[in-house]
């Protein structure tokens, strides 16, 4: 398949990841919240969608569909663990996909490459991959896989504004239209404020939490000071408050 179609295909990842968080994983998606999404997702096809270039078969579409149904699980999976520590959440991601990157590459016989561009490739996954995932996990433990899905689909734009700064390109008609749609989709993401009375069921786990969360207001023997992580109860409660679809609001509406 061509490239564009290849992009065009990969902006499935966030509709995708939207679709399996409230329908399985039980968020809660508000009707502007996924309206602002699709007026995103609008803005990455424009930024996309090259008429002249487009070209492809079935086994291509298909196979980066299927690619784009594994990361929507993955994200929903990973906000799952996202209390956890997003460092070792990510080393753990990034040495078993290495491994099996590297089983693929001596099955296909593919050519190891010199050390200075192993170099290279270390320090760009350390920045592409590394950080990216750790933030990305932060993400999606304060504001659920759809949210997160629907913010993570300005990546290309932010792409095209980098190509500026750092490859000296020009941007056309399509990347403003694409930039000031993205604009109004985030704008509204962000003034958009979920609040209302809810009950909190009795539920124990072990994450990392500080004191200052209503959420989390136990007792220690000795005190402590900022973040922790500790098997902990949390007692049923009901309050209002703004909150979105994290770990501690999967509740109906």
């Amino acid at each position: 398949i061509s490239a564009v179609v290849g992009s065009l295909l990969l902006n499935l990842e966030a509709p995708l990841t939207i679709l399996l968080a409230v329908t399985l994983f039980r968020e809660h998606l508000g009707k502007r919240e996924a309206v602002a999404a699709i007026v995103i997702f609008a803005g990455a096809g424009i930024l996309s969608y090259r008429p002249e270039a487009v070209y492809g078969d079935w086994l291509g579409i298909i196979s980066i569909s299927g690619a784009c149904v594994c990361w929507a699980v993955d994200n929903n999976l990973t906000q799952g663990l996202s209390l956890r520590s997003p460092v070792a959440i990510a080393r753990i991601k990034g040495l078993s996909a290495g491994a099996c990157s590297l089983g693929l590459s001596w099955v296909l016989d593919l050519e190891f490459p010199d050390m200075t561009a192993i170099s290279l490739i270390m320090v760009l996954g350390f920045v592409g991959y590394g950080v990216s995932v750790v933030l990305d996990i932060y993400a999606l433990r304060i504001l659920g896989a759809a949210r997160e899905a629907a913010f993570f689909a300005t990546a290309p734009f932010i792409g095209a504004f980098a190509a500026v700064l750092i490859l000296g390109e020009h941007w056309g008609f399509e990347e403003y239209v694409a930039g000031a749609t993205m604009a109004i989709g985030v704008s509204v993401l962000l003034r958009e404020h979920h609040r209302h009375f809810h009950v909190h069921t009795g539920m124990e786990h072990d994450h990392i939490h500080t004191h200052a969360d209503p959420h989390h207001q136990h007792d220690h023997e000795e005190e402590v000071v900022g973040s922790h992580a500790h098997w902990h109860r949390h007692l049923p409660l009901q309050h209002d408050h703004g909150h979105v679809s994290d770990v501690h609001h999967r509740h109906k509406h």
